[in-house]
């Protein structure tokens, strides 16, 4: 057993995480917290002043913290801050041995900076845990699932859907929709993660698939599932780097959490093979087909 620290874990994915963790008895999970009465979330919590390395070590050694698990939201400066900072504190401590940096989506490629800005604070987050060393790796598992699902599935995660909106019966496809994409739920996500705990060595990169399947695949998918026809309109890759795309009405709304530059370069890069899939063949993610026909075949 080893003790677990999970920052950002009143959050979306972290939540998601920790409610998985209270599920098992082979870890113990803390959540830190910047409140000084902590968070009432079924776990022991320590507070944090992210802004202080030194306390932040004293806390991650006071409670023996092995692995931190980073859920800290990508907004203003967390990572730049309160993560790296973290990062820091956990190379310092003497009981840290690995941590786990704010990832789980795409691998973006170092040009997607120009258009999310915030991403050079994600680098800067590599290269400190590349030094440090300490075991580390990086969750990647495409585009969370739930967004097609929502609201009829259980998530902690905000609506961010794209490329296809179920609810309205039209789909925004980019290039010629045969791309290969990675979808996953998020809870499945969390029982990787921490059915990761237990491997004794870590990959720079932990790769999920709850499902690989195009984007015509999908459609197709949904309109058999529903019986009805979808109103489809292709969108030139070319265009999508350019920041031009189809705006489905589903969408339009999120963004105010989930930025169009996001939902374009999810579009173009969320293809990740599954290679933690083969290590925990125990762990049977939900699939597209799941998803449509238990949460969309009846509405």
């Amino acid at each position: 057993m080893v003790n677990v620290a999970i920052s950002g874990g009143s959050g979306k994915v972290g939540r998601t995480i920790l409610e998985v963790m209270k599920g098992q008895s082979r870890h113990q999970a803390f959540i830190l917290s910047r409140q000084p009465d902590g968070i009432e979330v079924g776990v022991p919590s320590l507070q944090v002043d992210y802004n202080d390395i030194q306390s932040l070590t004293r806390v991650l050694e006071g409670s023996e913290i092995h692995t931190v698990i980073s859920c800290i939201g990508y907004h203003g400066h967390s990572l730049r801050i309160a993560q790296m900072n973290l990062i820091k504190a956990a190379t310092a401590s003497s009981t840290t041995r690995c941590f786990v940096p704010s990832t789980f989506g795409i691998a973006y490629p170092q040009e997607s900076v120009n258009e999310l800005p915030i991403l050079a604070d994600y680098f800067s987050a590599i290269e400190e845990l590349e030094k440090s060393g300490m075991q580390w790796t990086v969750f990647l598992n495409g585009c969370f699932l739930d967004y097609w699902a929502m609201p009829h599935i259980k998530s902690h995660l905000r609506p961010a859907p794209f490329a296809i909106d179920i609810a309205h019966r039209e789909a925004a496809i980019p290039g010629d929709g045969n791309s290969r994409i990675s979808f996953t739920y998020s809870f499945d996500v969390a029982r990787f993660v921490v059915a990761s705990l237990d491997l004794e060595r870590w990959p720079a990169e932990s790769r999920i698939a709850g499902d690989i399947l195009t984007w015509n695949e999908f459609v197709r998918l949904a309109e058999k599932t529903l019986d009805c026809k979808f109103k489809i309109t292709y969108d030139d890759i070319e265009k999508l780097k350019d920041s031009h795309m189809t705006e489905l009405p589903s969408q339009i709304p999120c963004y105010e959490t989930f930025s169009k530059p996001q939902f374009q370069w999810f579009i173009i890069y969320a293809h990740i093979p599954g290679e933690l899939n083969a290590i925990f063949p125990d762990i049977k993610p939900i699939t597209v087909k799941d998803m449509l026909e238990t949460y969309w075949k009846a509405k």
